[in-house]
């Protein structure tokens, strides 16, 4: 929705325009452009896209987080281009995949200076910037380029009296993590500035050990959780590696002592249990979540600032509670790769939409720069939803590329790529010799049935492969950015 504005107003921002024309480029861009937007980008750890009571799940109650979606929009296809914490931070923060970023694991990499990510892009331009939370690229908790403000660890972290780093000094706090990275922000977004300002607050929860706040540890505890429908898969046509994950383990450890395990044509069903701690936790775990959301909100509107900013709500990567047999993520398959992603800003975003075209996580950072005023730099290869959110002309991705890259620790799972359309998904895996995957995701939602061998299917097989050798090319640069 556009804003509307006062005739008065209208020539205020003309006089403001000719007067930076007057002076050449002495005004930031986006201040030229007219009144630029404060940026709250709120990213939790491993949260599935429907984890959420406005996303309809059966017993979440997140009401702090429905605000979001209530009052702006929940993108209902939004995706991440590699389901992995380090590369899929790096993806939001500089909108480059990961095989042109160079963070392609968890293993200590990190983008180099030549691909500036979007904080500091809003620094360039006048904004106050903070970085609140888990960085989880390169391992170490020392500041980094482009932020004002910085509190950060080492990693993962810890839930409990974890350590921290404060604008390069190191210290030991005391209290529950999602709690004192949320004071932590609160602190700076209260301190007096004539600037807008870009706050970045990165949770380490959702991700495991999953360890609620104490005063969470019995929420839900009458809940019987529902079986997922895809939990009795057998996996009976899916690669074989999936299979040998399963009954051989996929850390490196487990992988080596158990490798001579034959691997069986299917798995044989398992019992379900509704009331398992460990994926209760995780719920429990994001309570503190919705707390924090609810206190970054309640203080934004004190301060009188809430609607001139651009608050967004994301997750980093899905999350596997028992489907298709697996926890954590990596996998193409739905609950992986697909993310939460709630904007507020009434400004431009019309209360209670929901998106329906294929977002991604690369796509943020050309959105909230186009939004500033700013442009965004040849080398970000996400597309800004920006005209979708003013409601004009705007045209939908028809695919994307997913990618993930084998880790050391974890020979189990094998590099993969594939590309998803709105109706059909194609996974392959090149370093080893196994099947493909291919579904259709309008019939077959939960991915039950693997076309690939299907010879029916063998025409819509083959543009799938051309759809991700095309995707591959066209986001391959012609140097190395990393």
């Amino acid at each position: 929705m556009h804003e509307r504005i006062t005739r008065r107003e209208a020539l205020r921002r003309m006089a403001l325009a000719g007067g930076a024309l007057a002076l050449g480029a002495s005004l930031p861009s986006a201040a030229r452009a007219g009144e630029r937007p404060n940026v709250v980008v709120i990213l939790i750890d491993d949260l599935r896209w429907d984890a959420m009571s406005c996303a309809g799940h059966p017993f979440v109650r997140t009401p702090h987080i429905d605000r979001i979606a209530a009052e702006g929009a929940r993108f209902v296809n939004a995706f991440v281009t590699t389901s992995l914490c380090s590369p899929s931070r790096a993806n939001f923060l500089t909108s480059t995949y990961a095989h042109v970023n160079g963070v392609r694991t968890n293993e200590g990499q990190e983008f180099g200076p030549r691909l500036r990510h979007f904080p500091a892009l809003l620094r360039d331009e006048g904004y106050d910037t903070a970085y609140v939370g888990k960085w989880h690229m390169r391992p170490d908790a020392n500041p980094r380029p482009g932020f004002d403000y910085w509190l950060s660890f080492k990693g993962q972290g810890v839930y409990v009296d974890p350590p921290l780093n404060e604008n390069g000094r190191d210290f030991k706090a005391k209290g529950y993590m999602t709690d004192l990275l949320t004071d932590y922000a609160v602190g700076w977004l209260q301190r007096p500035r004539s600037r807008p300002f870009c706050l970045y607050l990165a949770h380490k929860a959702v991700h495991g050990p999953f360890t609620p706040a104490p005063r969470h540890a019995n929420l839900y505890r009458d809940v019987e959780m529902p079986k997922p429908a895809s939990f009795d898969d057998t996996l009976a046509d899916k690669p074989e590696w999936i299979r040998a994950m399963t009954v051989r383990g996929a850390r490196r450890e487990e992988w080596l002592k158990n490798k001579d395990i034959p691997v069986p044509p299917s798995i044989p069903p398992a019992k379900w249990n509704p009331r398992d701690q460990g994926r209760l936790d995780y719920y429990r775990t994001l309570a503190a979540v919705d707390d924090s959301v609810g206190k970054v909100l309640d203080t934004l509107g004190q301060m009188g600032v809430l609607d001139s900013t651009v608050v967004i709500f994301a997750g980093d990567n899905g999350f596997f509670q028992g489907e298709h047999r697996r926890g954590d993520k990596r996998l193409m398959y739905e609950e992986s790769i697909r993310i939460p992603l709630l904007m507020r800003y009434p400004r431009l975003i019309r209360a209670g939409g929901l998106p329906d075209p294929m977002i991604l996580n690369i796509d943020l950072a050309p959105t909230l720069l186009e939004i500033a005023g700013i442009e965004a730099p040849q080398y970000m290869q996400g597309r800004s939803f920006r005209p979708l959110l003013a409601g004009g002309p705007y045209r939908p991705r028809s695919a994307f590329l997913y990618e993930y890259y084998q880790e050391e620790w974890l020979p189990g799972i094998p590099t993969m790529f594939g590309v998803r359309t709105p109706r059909w998904k194609y996974i392959t895996y090149p370093e080893i010799r196994d099947i493909d995957e291919l579904y259709n995701l309008e019939r077959d939602p939960h991915e039950m049935r693997n076309l690939a061998l299907d010879p029916l299917y063998a025409p819509e097989l083959r543009v799938m492969k051309e759809e991700l050798a095309r995707l591959q090319r066209e986001t391959t640069p012609g140097k190395r950015l990393f």
